[in-house]
Parts: C-alpha cells; sequence; structure tokens
C-alpha cells in the first residue's frame, strides 16, 4: 500500500511540475544537477538537438532556448510528441552526421552496453558538434531491472575518449548529503502530495529546510571530495569511430 501510494505521488509531483525550474526543488539531488544543467544548456547547445533519453522532456523550455530544432529519443512515449521511439544502443532511424548538440541526461546508468551506446551518439553526431551528458556516481537502485552502472570521472574520460570525443568540461554535481537528502525528500513529499493545500506547504519545507541547506553544505564540504553525487560532462566529437 505505502509503496504504491510513493510512486503514485512521485508520477502526480512530475505531472503537476513540468517545468524543470519548478520540479528542481523536489530534491537535493535534482537541484544539484539541475542548477548545473542549465547554465551548460545554455552556453553550449545550438543547431539541431537531439535529446536522447528525454523522458517527459522538462527541460523543452530550455533548450528550445538555444535550438534552432529540437528532436528527442527514448524507449517509451512519457509525453506527447517523441520524435523516435528506440533504443540508444541502435538508433538506426537517425542518419549519421545528423545533429549539431547531443544531450544524455542520466541514460547511460540504465544501458546494459553503453560503449555501445557512446558509439551511436557519435554517429549521429556530426564532426565537431557537442555531448552534454551527465550519469551518476552514487544512487539508489532504479527504473530495475534496467540499471546497470555508476561513473567514476575515470570511467567517463575512458568511454568518450575510446569512441571518438575530447571532453572539455567536467564539473560534479552534489555529494552524499544530496544523496541522503533525496531519499528524504522523496519519502516527504511523496507521503503527502495527494493532500491539497499541505502538498504545497510541504513542498515549500522540503525546499528551504532540506533542499536548500544540503546542496550548499554539499558545494562546501563533499562536491569536490572522492563522494560525488554525479557529474555533467560536455564533450567535443573529433573524430569517427
Amino acid at each position: 500500500m505505502l509503496k504504491k501510494l510513493l510512486e503514485k505521488n512521485r508520477h502526480r509531483i512530475d505531472r503537476e511540475l513540468p517545468n524543470i525550474e519548478d520540479r528542481q526543488f523536489f530534491s537535493p539531488a535534482l537541484h544539484a544537477l539541475v542548477r548545473v544543467i542549465i547554465p551548460t544548456f545554455r552556453q553550449h547547445i545550438q543547431g539541431d538537438v537531439l535529446d536522447v533519453g528525454c523522458g517527459d522532456m522538462p527541460f523543452k523550455t530550455i533548450i528550445e532556448e538555444k535550438a534552432s530544432k529540437y528532436d528527442t529519443l527514448d524507449v517509451e512515449a512519457r509525453t506527447d510528441g517523441v520524435t523516435y521511439i528506440g533504443s540508444i544502443l541502435d538508433m538506426n532511424m537517425i542518419p549519421d552526421k545528423t545533429y549539431d548538440t547531443i544531450i544524455c541526461l542520466e541514460v547511460l546508468e540504465h544501458v546494459p552496453l553503453p560503449f555501445q551506446g557512446a558509439k551511436e551518439l557519435n554517429r549521429a553526431l556530426k564532426t565537431n558538434g557537442t555531448l552534454i551528458m551527465s550519469v551518476p556516481h552514487l544512487s539508489r537502485l532504479h527504473e530495475q531491472p534496467h540499471d546497470y552502472y555508476r561513473y567514476t570521472h575515470y570511467g567517463i574520460t575512458a568511454l568518450l575518449t575510446e569512441n571518438g570525443f575530447e571532453i572539455t568540461e567536467m564539473k560534479t554535481c552534489g555529494g552524499i548529503l544530496c544523496f541522503l537528502g533525496h531519499q528524504i525528500s522523496t519519502v516527504i513529499l511523496c507521503l503527502f502530495f495527494h493532500i491539497p493545500i499541505i502538498k504545497h506547504i510541504i513542498f515549500f519545507l522540503n525546499k528551504w529546510l532540506i533542499v536548500k541547506p544540503m546542496v550548499c553544505l554539499d558545494a562546501w564540504l563533499f562536491e569536490k571530495s572522492v563522494m560525488p553525487l554525479g557529474y555533467l560532462c560536455v564533450a567535443k566529437k573529433v573524430r569517427d569511430v
């Protein structure tokens, strides 16, 4: 019963907060990632863009500020308007060297063959095109059974350089406090988000008493340590593979 309530309210939160600039305050983990992603998008996105593993497209409005064309791919349509239904391991519907920018956020931990996935990203990207990718280092099991890997910056470097990319930026996002805070926020919000008025009070208190303090403490204590929550990477395609 409790598990079903938590799952139902988690989906309700995503539906009622479709804009990532509001949704980011769901938890310290999400806020730590989003506050790095948004300025990176505004700096690096250009031309025709493919969002791989787009989910319900929470970043759509931000991406469209910079993109001349916004296409999406996912294994299923979690919202209307997904351009391609398919796997990152075989994006055969996309011709070689189609996109100027490819976005791949929190996807490669769910891919059983990440080196094959990176090769497909290379193929779909124009030479000198930009890949913006995020992966977790700390995370509980999620989207089971398709949860395969966690990444270090050494693993990211090996994955991308062996598949024709040159890393131009790699940033840490959050730390162990954001990881722990995510569990707390998830339980608190998902217990009460079906209750009118109360859900808004809980969301407000969660933002200012859990999300903001834990992100700030992590940035000070753990984000640059050996316990980052995850990484955001910007890379250029320098060769075909």
